[in-house]
């Protein structure tokens, strides 16, 4: 991976829709070259995917809230991230260093749904308890990084 690689990439998490000719002028380089590095990233796995930026509350989504997990010391990990797999209100699921094995970021309409979320969590196999924090308000996230290269 080179610099205009990288370029590109931060352009793209800039812009996920930025075509192959805006793409290349703004690396130097024609839309076709730019169309087979692109292609070869999304190969390779680096890139993963595009995704659309939501307003959440427009989608019925306006309670947005932190859960950490401690898993029971006997729990079976897979089975556990199975089943919090299978929560569609579970955007995501980070493995924690620290007292919390699991730190999600969920989505509800409702305070009372977030409780049924987490009543659910709580009973699911493998989880000893739960700490939420609720977010107050959204300042930014999906922050594209500063230029890489």
């Amino acid at each position: 991976m080179d610099s205009i690689d990288l370029r590109l990439i931060e352009l793209l998490r800039e812009n996920a829709r930025s075509s192959y000719a805006e793409l290349a002028r703004k690396v130097g380089l024609s839309a076709p070259a730019v169309h087979e590095r692109v292609g070869k990233l999304e190969a390779a796995g680096t890139i993963q995917g595009y995704r659309a930026e939501v307003d959440h509350e427009a989608l019925g989504l306006g309670v947005t809230a932190l859960i950490g997990i401690i898993e029971d010391s006997g729990a079976d990990t897979d089975d556990v991230l199975a089943a919090l797999r299978a929560m569609p209100e579970v955007e995501s699921c980070y493995f924690m260093a620290g007292v919390e094995s699991y730190q999600l970021t969920v989505r509800v309409g409702t305070i009372a749904e977030l409780e049924q979320l987490i009543v659910r969590i709580n009973r699911t196999p493998g989880v000893a308890s739960t700490r939420t924090a609720i977010a107050l308000s959204t300042k930014w996230e999906n922050r594209p990084q500063p230029h890489l290269g």
